[in-house]
């Protein structure tokens, strides 16, 4: 696995955001009305972006981007189906702190299960919905603390 940096104007990084909005569709779709979300998703101001290849195919991606002074969005993380659970989301996440500091959230919900013990199992803890999010029941955020480098 080849894990490379790049920017939200990556083809690959924009295509595996396409492919987890049509994951997102099918796994929470029915429950979750999504389209409030797509505001909050948009890649223009994504400038710190990773994008997993497996013999030169992308097969997974993330991002973070400044929330505030003190706080890095982890935003639009997704693997693959057929690569999930061979920790390249745990690894993928790993490399994204990296460009943190401070303290990471991110915003997810309660239905995706997976993704929730991932983060849990990576240190995250739940808070309170931040904004935008704080109005939305279904959206889980979650914090975690990071030493200052």
């Amino acid at each position: 696995m080849d894990f490379i940096r790049t920017d939200g104007k990556n083809k690959d990084f924009i295509e595996n955001c396409r492919l987890l909005d049509i994951d997102l569709d099918r796994r929470v779709g029915k429950k979750i009305k999504r389209d409030k979300y797509k505001k909050y998703n948009q890649l223009d101001e994504i400038s710190e972006a990773i994008v997993v290849y497996e013999d030169n195919k992308a097969v997974g991606g993330g991002a973070i981007r400044k929330y505030d002074d003190e706080n890095i969005e982890l935003k639009r993380v997704f693997v693959h189906t057929e690569y999930q659970g061979q920790g390249i989301g745990s690894k993928l996440v790993s490399l994204l702190i990296e460009w943190a500091y401070r303290r990471m959230i991110l915003e997810t919900g309660e239905l995706l299960a997976e993704s929730c013990a991932v983060y849990r199992k990576m240190g995250f803890e739940v808070i309170s919905n931040y904004a935008p999010y704080e109005n939305m029941p279904e959206s889980l955020c979650m914090a975690k603390d990071l030493k200052v480098r």
